[in-house]
């Protein structure tokens, strides 16, 4: 099985109604549709961020001696083999297509990472039982991976906070960007964005490594430093909660430059090769999140898929690191990219 191959099983399985299993998955065949795996308003912030990642340029030196590429990072107390990871997905069956539902894909994506070096990110959703379903998944792979609940209201957050402390999870993350989604703003009890305070209290009930989702500011990251945060993720929910947003490449080197190491950075949106992956690192990040190919990979291959879109995008970061001198992801610096941000 090729990437080639699970593009097409992918379409199958697809349909061509939602998720259009695009050869670039740049956010312009889907643009606007909700559900499905679009962005929201005219969809223009899904396709500049990708549009964003393809402005930097990487800087080629190939004077240097042969050594082995170690591309191994560590994060929330292990060792990865490699500095990407699944982002989250909730509602698989009605976002994406009806092959799989929560349950079903959480086991082949939490596993599959699992099995090749990595960790998932799983998702929320209205549906009660997707949480300790995911959670379920991550128990049974020894805790690898990472539940990602929603700012729901304070009683809600706490009953699905047990789930993600009882499996074991490695850490837990909270995408509180999410709060631009509609179902959360019509929910009763009210659900949305959260205080320092109230994020603090979360922060302290985990009592693991906690994720903040969602930052797009420096001022942002510096609060959810405040509240207690050991990693933040650089993202705009994939341009799904606010239109006309800047992307994330954009805003990633400022805000990394800003924490200087008093958390851990991931960044999402738009990013969809290994070289990719290699310019976030060059501009401060310490690890990227993939989802929608990850989805498409899941859905054209089942596990078998997920491990080969995982070696494509390691084997694309190992060429570019060997192509500019870096030998292992500490190497990778900022003056091998050229930004225009």
């Amino acid at each position: 099985m090729n990437y080639g191959d699970i593009i097409k099983e992918a379409r199958i399985a697809l349909g061509g109604k939602l998720c259009k299993a695009c050869d670039e998955c740049n956010g312009k065949a889907c643009r606007n549709m909700i559900p499905g795996p679009g962005a929201k308003g005219v969809g223009d912030t899904a396709i500049r961020n990708y549009d964003a990642w393809r402005q930097i340029r990487v800087r080629m030196d190939s004077i240097c001696a042969y050594r082995q590429v170690d591309m191994s990072v560590e994060m929330f107390g292990r060792r990865f083999k490699y500095p990407f990871f699944a982002a989250p997905v909730g509602a698989v069956n009605i976002h994406f297509g009806e092959k799989y539902d929560d349950k079903q894909y959480n086991d082949i994506m939490v596993g599959a990472c699992a099995e090749a070096g990595i960790a998932a990110f799983t998702g929320d959703g209205v549906v009660e039982s997707v949480v300790p379903m995911a959670c379920e998944s991550i128990r049974r792979n020894g805790g690898i991976g990472i539940p990602t609940i929603k700012p729901w209201d304070a009683e809600t957050v706490k009953k699905k906070m047990r789930y993600a402390t009882d499996c074991g999870a490695m850490a837990i993350a909270m995408d509180v960007d999410a709060a631009g989604l509609p179902f959360l703003r019509n929910s009763i009890p009210p659900a949305g964005s959260k205080s320092v305070e109230e994020l603090r209290e979360i922060i302290q009930a985990a009592g693991r490594p906690f994720v903040v989702k969602g930052i797009m500011t420096v001022r942002g990251a510096e609060k959810a430093i405040e509240a207690g945060a050991a990693a933040i993720v650089v993202s705009n929910h994939g341009g799904r909660v606010l239109d006309q947003c800047q992307s994330t490449a954009e805003v990633l080197e400022e805000i990394s430059r800003a924490v200087a190491g008093r958390c851990k950075v991931l960044v999402d949106g738009g990013l969809r090769s290994g070289v990719d992956v290699f310019k976030a690192l060059a501009l401060g990040a310490d690890g990227v999140l993939i989802c929608r190919p990850m989805v498409v990979a899941a859905f054209g291959g089942a596990e078998a898929g997920v491990k080969c879109y995982i070696k494509k995008i390691a084997d694309e970061l190992q060429d570019t690191m060997e192509m500019c001198g870096a030998a292992c992801v500490s190497e990778i610096t900022r003056d091998m990219v050229a930004s225009p941000f």
